[in-house]
């Protein structure tokens, strides 16, 4: 097993988590090398080693900024994976949860995390990969969004988040952006939309910072639900914030062209056009905590895993006050 430790998520609140993980790998009696990112770019070049390496398994000790970089280190630059024997694990620091929430993983809980890691049980999930027109190829585990997202993005993350909040510091952030946005131009699949606020282009129920979309994709679907935000954008934001149904298309390939930035996964990078297309799967660690989904284990055996779903709120090594509810499955690989 080897760990990646971004120091610098969760502004720089994540190493207060690093000495708890420590300890708790070691009660587990996991063996594991693992490494410290001096910048986040450092995280996918890490992967990408360890992919190459044969490592059975990569852990993302940090928040989405640091799983998406990790996620993008399985993949070689033709969009290949690097080893088809390599899964990914996250431990949990980071300050917007919405890979974690979307695939029932603890969350702020290195203790759980870690427990999660030696079961061993992992489920393979859906990857979206961008191309842009220079032949550039980004992957993305949660949300891509042009329009809006791109500008969020960049507001949410200047500390704002750090000092009120990540649910708070992003709807500040957003209330501020409405106040001089102005509604772009976009094609998509060859039909021109206007008025357009944003475009969701998704796998994952959150998406962004308390922003959630109910779907009908499974874990393993190759398509994407496609939300384009035009007019009544008050009355979207409420149904984003509630979680309440919205008017969903889906597809597996998105050409999309215009005037306008992309973003994916909580980060803005480069601008369209772009194809977007379903990458090879990745086996998470952990994923599907539920009852009824079911795992395959490295060691290819009968194997009971206990899984729990926790309304955990705390910080690391804060006074805990949580409820936990379990579920038990079976499960047999060949």
């Amino acid at each position: 097993m080897y760990l990646i430790f971004n120091p610098g998520a969760h502004g720089g609140k994540s190493r207060a988590c690093f000495t708890r993980i420590h300890a708790a790998l070691a009660a587990q009696g996991i063996t594991y090398r693992h490494a410290l990112t001096d910048r986040l770019e450092d995280a996918e070049t890490l992967a990408r080693q360890a992919n190459l390496a044969g490592s059975p398994s990569v852990v993302a000790v940090g928040g989405d900024g640091t799983i998406n970089r990790v996620i993008n280190g399985f993949y070689g630059h033709d969009g290949a994976r690097l080893s088809e024997r390599t899964r990914l694990g996250v431990i949990y620091t980071g300050t917007s949860p919405d890979f974690c929430l979307s695939h029932g993983l603890p969350v702020r809980d290195p203790d759980k995390a870690v427990a999660v890691l030696a079961r061993d049980c992992a489920l393979p999930i859906a990857v979206g990969r961008i191309r842009y027109a220079d032949g550039r190829l980004r992957h993305f585990s949660c949300c891509a969004n042009i329009g809006l997202g791109a500008q969020l993005a960049r507001a949410a993350n200047n500390g704002i988040r750090a000092r009120i909040g990540d649910k708070a510091g992003t709807f500040l952030a957003l209330l501020s952006i409405l106040r001089r946005w102005r509604p772009i131009e976009l094609t998509i699949n060859g039909r021109a939309h206007a008025h357009v606020y944003n475009l969701f282009i998704g796998k994952t129920r959150h998406v962004a910072s308390g922003l959630k979309i109910a779907h009908a994709l499974t874990p393993g679907d190759g398509r994407f639900y496609v939300l384009c935000v035009k007019n009544r954008i008050w009355r979207h934001l409420v149904k984003l914030y509630t979680g309440a149904a919205l008017p969903l298309e889906y597809a597996s390939r998105l050409d999309i062209t215009g005037d306008a930035e992309v973003e994916y996964d909580g980060d803005a990078d480069g601008r369209l056009p772009v194809t977007i297309t379903a990458a090879p799967a990745i086996e998470v660690i952990g994923a599907g905590n539920q009852l009824g989904v079911t795992s395959t284990h490295a060691a290819g055996q009968s194997r009971e895993c206990l899984f729990f779903s926790s309304s955990t709120k705390r910080e690391c090594g804060a006074k805990r006050r949580e409820r936990l509810s379990f579920g038990r499955f079976c499960f047999q690989t060949p």
